[in-house]
């Protein structure tokens, strides 16, 4: 007996340890543990088909860890403290959890106020279903229109009368198009709806009956009752309600809304409270969810710092721009030549040549405002200035045309007759400028590896390559 005890103690232990370590922790970064689901959740996600620089397990461990170590340095930072960070991840949170709260009692409430707002909307009068026929004849008509339109009306009316489809009719004949396609068929409506003079002649017809022709402001009509009634009990509209409100933007955020001030009203506690709990359940029912909300977290984090401590940084550092250019210009060599420079068209060659004076001396992203400052004053407008910038052949017709030579046809400008270009054909960058969007990608991401560098030097990292082994494998 107690050697059977003894076996099934230690499979019992067996089971317990087993379910202990079902989700393990694959590493450590700066003392917190990561599971082996949040990274292994991470790594499919960014490993799916269809991405086209998939990673192998190893190569995107090293990725992770320094993201992770970023998120460590956005929360020594303060990040997460931000008013404006933490109403974004609150949004986040939100956004996970409305769409999950079902509010029967609030939905249904909704449902009938609407109900009732559109009974109100419609009165007590019928609601009509009519086709018609209609000659548009303006109220500055000349009399000759008049009469054109009238003798129109009346014989639609004789054939009308002789038995002639109204439908057919009013497909070939209403001036109506709209209507006329659907065979002069109106949207159903109700007192109110139509302009006052058509809606009155419209009540006066019974189901089956058809007007005799009448006029509007608008012009000559023909009528064709083919229904009226009242309007329609809640049961009819229920359902069509409900789908439109389900497809209002904030419908369902409302009503979840509403929920969470109830329950915090019968619970005395503030609904930021009730939120946390809703919040809460769900991450803990569903994994996917859990590892959702964390990189909903991680990722705002990570990309803020990462923003405000390097990328902007990097993009503002011209002292820095420029010396990276020059250590590195035979990365940026061009296989061909290009146009720095602006486009400038002119209300003659003397104007011209004053605009090319007055880029003299200053700064090429100065110049169109330069010149323009100068030469367009009040109402009066002596050029156009097109953006500056630095061109290669196919950028830009204008500069195709001027700058390289070529045979590109360049639109005549009114007002503006004499083209041409402003500044000078290079053969190679003279400096970052030049190619700014290439060296400043690079700056970032040389700046990049080094605060990474840095932050792998502060932030202690312990892999557990026994789990590593085991992701998508267990």
């Amino acid at each position: 007996m107690k050697k059977i005890f003894l076996v099934v103690a230690a499979f019992i232990a067996q089971i317990v340890a087993f379910a202990q370590d079902s989700d393990p922790v694959i590493m450590k970064i700066n003392g917190n543990d990561i599971k082996r689901s949040e990274f292994e959740y991470s790594y499919n996600k960014n490993n799916s088909e269809g991405v086209i620089d998939k990673k192998d397990v190893q190569d995107y461990l090293q990725l992770y860890i320094d993201y992770k170590i970023k998120v460590e340095a956005a929360k020594d930072a303060g990040i997460d403290t931000l008013s404006n960070i933490k109403t974004e991840l609150q949004g986040y949170r939100e956004q996970m959890v409305y769409p999950t709260i079902e509010n029967p009692v609030f939905v249904e409430s909704q449902a009938y106020k609407t109900y009732l707002n559109a009974k109100k909307y419609y009165g007590d009068a019928d609601l009509l279903e009519c086709s018609h026929i209609f000659v548009l004849m303006r109220q500055d008509a000349s009399e000759q229109r008049q009469i054109a339109a009238k003798n129109t009306i009346d014989s639609i009316y004789s054939c009308l009368l002789a038995g002639q489809s109204f439908e057919e009719l009013a497909q070939k004949h209403s001036d109506d198009p709209g209507s006329a396609k659907n065979g002069g068929e109106l949207p159903k409506f109700g007192k109110g709806q139509m302009i006052p003079d058509f809606e009155k002649e419209a009540y006066l017809l019974q189901p089956g009956q058809m007007s005799k022709p009448f006029k509007t402001t608008l012009g000559w009509h023909i009528v064709k009752m083919k229904a009226r009634a009242p309007f329609e009990p809640y049961s009819e509209h229920h359902d069509r309600i409900l789908d439109y409100l389900n497809k209002q933007k904030g419908f369902k955020e409302a009503a979840a809304e509403a929920l969470i001030d109830s329950l915090a009203q019968q619970r005395g506690v503030d609904k930021t409270v009730v939120f946390e709990q809703l919040f809460n359940e769900m991450i803990q029912k569903d994994s996917d969810n859990k590892n959702l909300a964390q990189e909903y977290y991680d990722g705002t984090l990570m990309y803020e710092i990462s923003k405000t401590h390097v990328w902007d940084k990097a993009a503002k550092d011209t002292e820095g721009l420029e010396e990276y250019f020059k250590k590195n210009k035979k990365k940026y060599a061009w296989n061909e030549p290009h146009f720095r420079g602006v486009v400038v068209y002119a209300k003659d060659k003397a104007t011209f040549n004053q605009a090319k004076k007055l880029t003299k001396g200053a700064k090429l992203a100065e110049w169109p405002e330069k010149i323009n400052a100068a030469l367009n004053t009040g109402d009066t407008r002596a050029v156009r200035v097109e953006k500056a910038g630095v061109f290669k052949k196919g950028d830009n017709k204008a500069v195709d045309k001027w700058a390289f030579k070529t045979n590109a046809e360049v639109k005549q400008q009114k007002d503006f007759p004499y083209g041409g270009v402003v500044g000078k054909m290079l053969k190679k960058p003279q400096t970052y400028t030049d190619v700014r969007g290439v060296v400043v990608a690079d700056y970032q991401k040389e700046k990049e590896d080094e605060w990474i560098r840095a932050l792998r030097q502060k932030y202690p990292v312990e892999i557990y390559q026994d789990v590593v082994n085991t992701v998508n494998n267990h």
